[in-house]
């Protein structure tokens, strides 16, 4: 699985995912967030865990085990860009700012901000066709929750 969804991501112009492989591309986009700062905390694992078992309706194994192949995937991904035109092209921009706060509060899960994070995040939010305003808006409701 691992194999065809590398090879749709790095297409010049990749199809739309199906709900699975989404799945596995939002928890990969979130490993690598996590793992942003050089350090990939088991508050951050744990967090990213919760954020899928919500998102997805999953048992807690269900969702470490989707987090699990996401480590690997995201390991072996292609760049972000890539990556979140996948998410993007899944996901309806309304569902978009709820992706925006999972996201911040995995960024937020270790207990403070980091400027490489950060700049992913910038990053994310322009890909996916979010204001910074409503990123801005997203990363208070994550800080909140």
């Amino acid at each position: 699985m691992f194999d065809a969804l590398l090879r749709r991501l790095m297409a010049p112009a990749p199809d739309r995912l199906p709900d699975p492989e989404a799945q596995l591309a939002l928890a990969a986009l979130m490993v690598r967030l996590a793992r942003a700062d050089g350090q990939y905390s088991n508050a951050e694992s744990a967090r990213i865990d919760r954020v899928l078992a919500a998102r997805y309706a999953l048992g807690p194994f269900e969702a470490a085990r989707l987090r699990a192949r996401a480590e690997v995937l995201e390991a072996e991904a292609p760049d972000t860009v890539r990556f979140t035109r996948a998410i993007k092209d899944a996901v309806p921009h309304e569902d978009r700012l709820s992706l925006m706060t999972a996201l911040w509060t995995v960024a937020l899960s270790d207990g403070g901000r980091d400027a490489q994070e950060d700049a992913l995040m910038r990053l994310v939010a322009n890909l996916l066709g979010v204001a910074d305003r409503d990123s801005a808006l997203a990363r208070q409701r994550a800080a909140q929750a």
